[in-house]
C-alpha cells in the first residue's frame, strides 16, 4: 500500500487594495492615488481649519509688508538667544529670549498689542514656544512661519551687531524681482 501525503495549505489573505481612482473607459487598470487615500475635508470644515491656521500664523513676506508701512498694534518678537539676536535679526524686532519673556513682556509691550514671535526657521519651534508664553499672558500673538532663516532668504534686510546686511533672493522661496508674490 503506497503511502498518501495530505497537504494542507494554509490561505494567506491579501491586504486590502489602496483606493484607487475609476478606471477609465478604455479598460485601463485604475492608479493607487496617495493624495485620495484619505478623503478631503467636507470644505465647510476645511474653511474654519484653514481660517484657524491663519489665526495662529504670519508668513515673512506679510510682517516685512506691515513693518514697511508702520502697522500699528503689531510687534515683532525675537525670542532667540544673545548669540543668534547678533547674528542678524528683523529691523525693529525686540529681543526677548523665551525664558524671559514673563519677566520682560508686561514691561515692554502694551497688552493691546498683536505680538508676532520669530526664531531661527522652520527647523526651529522656539518660536511655537515663545508664542505660547505669550498666549498665557493673555496677548493676542501670531508666530512667523520660516522665521530668520526664510527672512533673510527672501532677500529682507536685515540688522546684525556690525551693521545691516542682505543677502539675494533665494528664487525658492520668492521671485527674483523682489515683488511680494502676492499669494
Amino acid at each position: 500500500m503506497a503511502a498518501t501525503t495530505a497537504s494542507t495549505a494554509t490561505a494567506t489573505p491579501m491586504p486590502a487594495a489602496p483606493a484607487t481612482a475609476a478606471a477609465p473607459a478604455t479598460g485601463v487598470a485604475a492608479t493607487a492615488s496617495a493624495v485620495l487615500s484619505v478623503p478631503a475635508a467636507d470644505p465647510a470644515v476645511a474653511a474654519a481649519h484653514y481660517l484657524a491656521r491663519l489665526s495662529f500664523e504670519a508668513d515673512v513676506s506679510d510682517v516685512h509688508a506691515d513693518l514697511a508701512a508702520g502697522v500699528p498694534g503689531v510687534v515683532v518678537v525675537d525670542s532667540r538667544n544673545d548669540a543668534a539676536w547678533s547674528q542678524g535679526r528683523i529691523p525693529g524686532a525686540l529681543h526677548i529670549p523665551t525664558a524671559r519673556i514673563a519677566e520682560l513682556a508686561p514691561q515692554l509691550i502694551g497688552r493691546d498689542t498683536t505680538v508676532v514671535t520669530y526664531c531661527w526657521g522652520p527647523g526651529c519651534n522656539g518660536a511655537t514656544r515663545a508664542a505660547l508664553a505669550f498666549a498665557r499672558l493673555g496677548y493676542a500673538v501670531k508666530e512667523m512661519i520660516g522665521g530668520f532663516e526664510y527672512w533673510a532668504r527672501e532677500g529682507f534686510a536685515y540688522d546684525t551687531d556690525h551693521g545691516t546686511d542682505q543677502r539675494p533672493i533665494d528664487d525658492l522661496t520668492a521671485p527674483r524681482s523682489g515683488i511680494s508674490c502676492a499669494c
